[in-house]
């Protein structure tokens, strides 16, 4: 091991699984206990030392509870070695479609003299990590060579167990970052393949993710009043031996962090330091694609097929706008990672699939509703469909209040739904009322209490009587097409069998909207689709901020606090001067989905 830091690492990290697997001996130990003391009794009456009725009643109850601990020791260690442990969802990317990613890996274990990878996968996120996929549920069988002979009556071959660890390398990396950044990155990583093959660390591991799998197992739900007291004993006995190792557990892994990290010290140890600062840049940019960009279309049926390359986009132009960020502008002119792929059009769409399962809960294939969209064709498809789907809702909503088309019974009908219906229904006070009340909203993950405003939670947002009435029509109605809308998310896919049985989203990236909020975003949508119908404006995408409406190219003004003066104070005065100064008519029909 390199480094005074990097053998101290090594040592403390496999006398920490030597603990962990005194656990396991203890235990074993225990469980064998009865089974010595009967071998005893019997030695005892088989040299005539342990005679008479007293004895012999003692050696029928401790061999009854030998068998019986025995039996529930082998029940245990079944079920630890067999269940599944939990594994991470990826996007397998085989050597086949990656050579120079792997040649790359490879040549990095070279260097650091530790075993390579035994395959590499792509996750969603900004990190990357060693997998152990050894355990049998993770390796599927093999298929026949096509020229390869049958032998008759012969079992079918099954793959040998993949050789841990798997690199998991976080796929905005590869987009994002350079190729000598994502090796400088991958370095400690890497490293981290030679204590896992240390074999104590490799069996303490083991362990310990039986023991993880074990409590899954005996947690799942579904199982008769019999069946669910066994496995709540078994998982009772997994948590105890689980708390006894945790603490050693814990250190082996600091221990071998610290080994590995010690050990890349000698690898591209400069350009790690410059590597991280992309590594937050990354993180920052792609939290933001998520929340700004991808939420919006998963909401509409919808997911980008381009996620990666959108948060490329998004960083470079983070670097285009912020200061601190003007040098790693001319960084872009060097190799991208994601030039190691033979097909990083197809890889970005696997990943990007596999993130709106993750974040939001969609299917695992696309269907009518469940359609991919490109970056070009998302304005249309997904801003300003987006926005006339909130705005129909508004005015779905309205009708339910029996809100008029027009302020004066006397003016004609406008023909169609107008921003000056919502301006006019807003503005106007409510007679004998208090000028502003708190809020109440339907809470949008209970459709059931979500039928009228009065089962609706308080929202302390301040709002007029009129806003508060239409924000919780505004969450019962959508709480309800929430309800309607069949849940796609458990739908099996290739990659399922290495989830978790759980619902999902695993990680969901909002909490529920609040009335004003979704008020707030209902009003938006309306005025925007006013100034497309009738100033020529047009949707458009903003790397950084998501939906934005464009008037004559340019990005319009914030309306938020246009907006929020309309709400809380029911004054549409600064509203209304800047639809006239934009051109834009709100007496005028707009076009609804």
């Amino acid at each position: 091991m390199t480094g005074t830091g990097g053998e101290l690492g090594a040592r403390a990290a496999r006398s920490r699984a030597l603990a962990v697997l005194r656990v396991r001996s203890r235990a074993l130990a225990v469980a064998l206990l009865p089974a010595a003391a009967e071998v005893i009794l019997l030695t005892g009456a088989a040299t005539g030392q342990f005679t008479g009725q007293g004895w012999d009643t003692a050696r029928w109850v401790v061999g009854v509870l030998a068998v019986l601990v025995l039996l529930t020791a082998a029940g245990i260690a079944l079920v630890v070695a067999r269940a599944r442990p939990a594994a991470s969802p990826t996007v397998p990317v085989s050597e086949r479609s990656a050579p120079d990613l792997y040649r790359m890996v490879r040549d990095l274990a070279d260097r650091l003299d530790v075993p390579a990878p035994s395959a590499i996968a792509l996750t969603p996120d900004c990190d990357s990590w060693l997998e152990d996929r050894t355990h049998p549920a993770h390796a599927p069988p093999v298929t026949r060579a096509h020229n390869e002979p049958v032998v008759p009556g012969a079992r079918p071959e099954r793959r040998p167990v993949v050789p841990a660890p798997v690199l998991v390398i976080g796929s905005p990396f590869l987009w994002w970052m350079r190729v000598a950044e994502l090796r400088a990155v991958l370095a400690p990583v890497v490293a981290g393949t030679g204590p896992s093959a240390q074999p104590d660390i490799a069996a303490a591991r083991r362990f310990v993710r039986g023991l993880d799998a074990a409590v899954a197992v005996a947690d799942a739900p579904g199982r008769g009043p019999l069946t669910r007291g066994v496995y709540a004993g078994l998982g009772r006995v997994a948590r105890l031996l689980l708390r006894g190792c945790r603490e050693h557990a814990a250190l082996m892994e600091r221990g071998v962090a610290t080994a590995a990290a010690e050990r890349a010290q000698a690898v591209d140890y400069g350009p790690r330091i410059a590597a991280q600062e992309q590594v937050g840049l990354a993180y920052a940019g792609w939290d933001r694609l998520l929340t700004k960009v991808a939420l919006p279309a998963w909401r509409m049926g919808r997911w980008p097929s381009r996620l990666d390359v959108g948060v490329a986009a998004a960083l470079t132009e983070l670097s285009r706008r912020d200061r601190l960020a003007d040098g790693f502008a001319a960084r872009l002119g060097e190799r991208p990672a994601c030039d190691l792929l033979e097909e990083p059009g197809a890889v970005d769409e696997a990943v990007s699939l596999l993130t709106a399962r993750l974040f939001h809960g969609g299917p695992a294939e696309s269907g009518p509703s469940w359609a991919p969209v490109d970056w070009q064709a998302y304005p249309e498809e997904v801003v300003d469909r987006t926005w006339r789907a909130e705005a129909a809702r508004l005015h779905r909503v309205l009708d339910s209040l029996g809100v008029s088309p027009s302020l004066d019974p006397a003016a004609p009908d406008p023909g169609g739904p107008t921003l000056a219906r919502v301006l006019d229904h807003l503005a106007e006070p409510a007679a004998g009322s208090a000028p502003t009340v708190p809020a109440p909203t339907a809470p949008l993950d209970n459709a059931d209490d979500a039928g009228s405003p009065d089962s609706a939670d308080a929202d302390p947002d301040p709002a007029t009587e009129r806003s508060a009435l239409l924000a919780a029509g505004l969450s019962a109605a959508l709480a309800r097409e929430e309800s309607a809308v069949p849940q796609g998310a458990r739908a099996q896919g290739p990659d399922s069998a290495l989830w978790e049985d759980g619902d999902l989203p695993l990680f969901p990236l909002q909490p529920p909207r609040t009335g004003r909020e979704l008020l707030a975003a209902h009003i938006t949508a309306m005025i925007c689709c006013a100034a497309v119908d009738t100033a020529g404006a047009a949707p458009g995408l903003d790397w950084l901020d998501g939906p934005t409406l464009l008037l004559d190219g340019e990005r319009a003004a914030d309306l938020t606090p246009k907006v929020l003066s309309l709400i809380e104070e029911g004054d549409p005065g600064p509203l209304r001067a800047w639809l006239t100064e934009s051109g834009i008519r709100p007496e005028k029909p707009v076009r609804l989905v």
